[in-house]
């Protein structure tokens, strides 16, 4: 094990007694780099974080440009910034008209954190609702709304009032009543294995938070910035939601979350009390820099309109086993090889002398996920299906 590796585990904080320990040297485009010249496509993207790739030179130009100005300067919503404006106002000309407020925070759980106390402030009320098999972030409040109880036992006491539903099981809605502050949920659940909606299901769900005054929010943290081949996830059912949390592909590469909502909406925030909400680094100048410059980046070379093609390209070449089904859309799938020990032989042999890096679904042991960034080359989704190809023939 090298030294660096060893440090690695000696002294940064683990999510899990087995990291991968893919050591990373640098990245370019859809490639991974290690120290020993092993070269990975990766197939994660940073978990859709790195919708663009690595080193975009947009994105770059953006982050060099920005740090010649300015980097912090004052905690988020008292000076005006030039970054914070900008990407605000573009994500409000790209999103419905409502949805015309943005609050800037570091990740998305921080969004989902901002969400919920939106919603309980405007509704003065208690209840939260979530769905089963759904991950929103790991704080606290976010933790609140896991949707399993295997990840949340340690940690209780969490809020109260919380209620699980089953993602598509129409005959729960009405267990969203006028306890509800919010309901949060996905346009494609991710972590359960990349589940889409039911036809209609969505619909149901707004109808039936308007009938009780409940606010709808989409957890679109995965899915938005062309994910679901749709600039969001919202547009492919054509339901808008009353709060909108964004992250991981808003910054570009860099940290940056945020909850959107309307304007008189988000208003609420601002007073009885002051500072209803606040944090420090959220909207940092650098990430809002770059978060933009992807952003424009993703429309102007038309990645969107590729997707669906890309997608296809990649899966009609994987053999059809030991693969007992795949599931998404866009260039969001879940490979399922139908046993968690298929799957772990599968991640091992990716990881060591595979040249593959993708990830595992904190809800389903059987699937790997293909989400690779939506500018990856026919060339280089050609390499990934015959290095994954090779890699499912030997289980």
């Amino acid at each position: 094990m090298s030294n660096l590796r060893t440090l690695f585990l000696r002294h940064l904080g683990q999510t899990s007694p087995s990291p991968m320990l893919v050591e990373v040297e640098s990245a370019k485009g859809s490639r991974l780099f290690g120290p020993d010249g092993q070269d990975y496509i990766d197939l994660v993207a940073g978990v859709s974080v790195c919708n663009l790739g690595h080193g975009h030179p947009k994105v770059l130009e953006a982050l060099h440009q920005q740090a010649d100005r300015h980097l912090h300067v004052m905690v988020y919503g008292d000076f005006v910034q030039s970054p914070q404006v900008r990407l605000a106002s573009r994500l409000a000309e790209l999103l419905p008209p409502t949805l015309d407020s943005v609050y800037f925070v570091n990740s998305g759980s921080e969004a989902i954190e901002g969400a919920i106390k939106l919603a309980k402030r405007h509704t003065r009320r208690p209840g939260l609702v979530s769905m089963r098999k759904a991950y929103h972030g790991s704080s606290n409040g976010a933790l609140s709304l896991m949707g399993d109880e295997r990840f949340k036992r340690a940690f209780r006491p969490l809020l109260p009032g919380t209620r699980l539903l089953d993602y598509n099981d129409f005959g729960q809605l009405e267990r969203i009543d006028h306890r509800t502050a919010c309901v949060v949920v996905e346009p494609l659940q991710a972590e359960a294995g990349a589940i889409l909606p039911a036809p209609g299901y969505l619909q149901a769900l707004r109808q039936r938070c308007d009938q009780v005054g409940a606010l709808l929010v989409f957890d679109e943290i995965q899915m938005a910035f062309g994910r679901m081949g749709t600039l969001w996830g919202f547009e492919r059912s054509g339901v808008v939601p009353d709060i909108l949390c964004l992250g991981k592909a808003l910054g570009g590469g860099l940290p940056l979350g945020a909850f959107v909502a309307p304007r008189p909406l988000m208003i609420e925030l601002s007073h009885d009390p002051v500072l209803g909400h606040i944090t420090t680094f959220g909207g940092h100048p650098l990430s809002c820099a770059t978060g933009l410059a992807a952003l424009e980046a993703l429309l102007h070379e038309r990645l969107l309109d590729d997707i669906d093609r890309k997608a296809r390209r990649f899966l009609d070449a994987l053999p059809a086993a030991p693969i007992t089904e795949i599931r998404g859309t866009g260039l969001f799938h879940a490979i399922d090889l139908g046993s968690s020990a298929a799957l772990f032989r599968a991640m091992e042999l990716f990881n060591h002398g595979g040249g593959i890096v993708t990830d595992w679904f904190l809800f389903d042991d059987h699937s790997f996920r293909f989400a690779p960034p939506l500018n990856i080359t026919d060339t280089e989704l050609d390499l990934a299906a015959e290095r994954v190809s090779a890699v499912l023939l030997k289980l």
